[in-house]
């Protein structure tokens, strides 16, 4: 086991993401980040900084390789590097490798590189620390991803689907991002899960790139289908003789309003009527795409999902480190970029989060405009230390203003009034150990 340490304090960050092809060079929590190591230079803490996986952002860069991209991150973040070795003078940092950033495995260089910055780079694919009596168990977490995994570890020849879908799609975002109404696209790796993009994408046409007379000419007929849906319905009875009296109480009432009430009338009957053809053609269509897909899986065509399960694999791969290692009670992982804190049988699975912008869906409440994307922050380092017999877990939030006010535009507001997102982080997590347990009175 690494270390020696019993009383020492960990802090945890995962999944910075930092470097990439053009708009992806932007850091948008750099100075929180600075902050933070800086608050770090100048702990009397016994402390260890542990970076668990995509630190950088390595698949992302596609006009360079090998140790070049080291070479242009230095040259791009000199402010982060220069804060790292003052940092690293004052507390060990170890940084292990992750899914984005598995060249740091590959090549001895990168080593000695980041060495020369007090960052200790270890390149295996987890890591262990004492903490009082007990373990922690620290890796990225792509492992426990079939889509993400690394089978040969250490081979910059091994490409799983997530290399494919980074370097051909987040990539090609940075590099196009700067083109749109609002430089926006280089988002796209916050999407999770992946299967997202397509809605992600075009929540963003509609509510950023539609030319803006041509979606608030839409919104009102949009936002009255399912209204038209319901009249639709109620003439198609009128018609048929089944009620009638809905249809004629709506015109009758419209009628008392005079110019006003018959363009109301009108703008209605129009609604309705491209409801009707829409529900005579979206039904059947319906019906055809759920039977489409019920054989499909039957026959079992599609059995690779691109979407992360971000809790079986990792409750699995925490269980197994419990039994195989008795001293171990904390399976810290990253990946997922969810901060949470499960308690399993033998301890906790601690998620660090990320310094990512995270997205959170937000269907729209009626109509048929696209779901909400709202974006927020929630920058954390975890905190793993040993207290009276117990091993506790906490998380320290760094500040940064929500980006909502900038990035939604009115419209998106408004539809998610009274919706937002929660982005509290975990509350304090204690593994009980067997000298926290008060040892029971003696019998009579």
């Amino acid at each position: 086991m690494d270390g020696t340490a019993d009383d020492r304090v960990y802090y945890v960050i995962s999944d910075l993401h930092i470097g990439g092809d053009e708009q992806l060079e932007e850091v948008e929590f750099l100075d929180e980040l600075l902050d933070f190591l800086a608050r770090l230079e100048t702990t009397d803490e016994d402390a260890e900084l542990v970076i668990n996986g995509d630190a950088f952002g390595l698949w992302e860069f596609t006009g360079v390789s090998g140790l070049e991209k080291f070479d242009v991150l230095e040259a791009t973040y000199p402010s982060l590097f220069e804060q790292l070795e003052r940092t690293g003078e004052n507390i060990p940092i170890t940084l292990v490798p992750g899914n984005h950033d598995h060249e740091l495995a590959a090549y001895d260089e990168y080593v000695e590189r980041f060495a020369a910055y007090n960052v200790d780079l270890v390149q295996s694919k987890s890591i262990t620390r004492p903490v009082g009596d007990h373990a922690i168990h620290f890796e990225h977490g792509n492992q426990q991803d079939p889509n993400n995994r690394i089978e040969d570890w250490g081979d910059t020849n091994v490409t799983p689907l997530g290399y494919y879908y980074n370097t051909l799609v987040t990539s090609r975002a940075g590099q196009l991002s700067d083109r749109g109404r609002y430089n926006w696209l280089k988002d796209v790796q916050a999407v999770t899960p992946t299967e997202r993009v397509p809605v992600w994408m075009l929540s963003k046409y509609f509510y950023r790139e539609m030319n803006p007379l041509l979606r608030y000419a839409l919104v009102p007929f949009l936002l009255l289908f399912n209204v038209s849906a319901i009249l639709a319905i109620l003439a198609a009875l009128n018609l048929l003789g089944v009620w009638s009296a809905p249809v004629e109480t709506t015109e009758t009432f419209l009628g008392q309003f005079g110019t006003v009430g018959a363009a109301v009338w009108f703008l209605l009957v129009v609604n309705a009527s491209l409801a009707g053809v829409l529900l005579l053609v979206g039904i059947p269509l319906y019906l055809l795409r759920r039977d489409i897909k019920k054989t499909i899986n039957r026959f079992g065509v599609f059995e690779t999902d691109l979407t992360v399960d971000t809790e079986t694999p990792y409750r699995d791969a925490a269980q197994e480190v419990f039994e195989e290692n008795e001293e171990a009670v904390v399976f810290c992982y990253g990946h997922t970029h969810r901060p949470s804190v499960k308690r399993v049988e033998g301890g906790l699975i601690v998620n660090s989060g990320t310094w990512l912008k995270r997205l959170h869906r937000r269907d729209g409440i009626i109509g048929l405009l696209p779901p909400v994307f709202y974006p927020s922050y929630q920058l954390c380092a975890v905190r793993i230390t040993a207290e009276d017999g117990q091993v506790v877990v906490d998380y320290e939030e760094a500040q940064k203003p929500s980006p909502s006010p900038e990035e939604l535009t009115l419209t998106e507001r408004l539809l998610t009034l009274g919706r937002t997102p929660d982005t509290e982080l975990p509350e304090r997590a204690v593994v009980e150990t067997e000298q926290s347990v008060p040892a029971p009175e003696p019998a009579e």
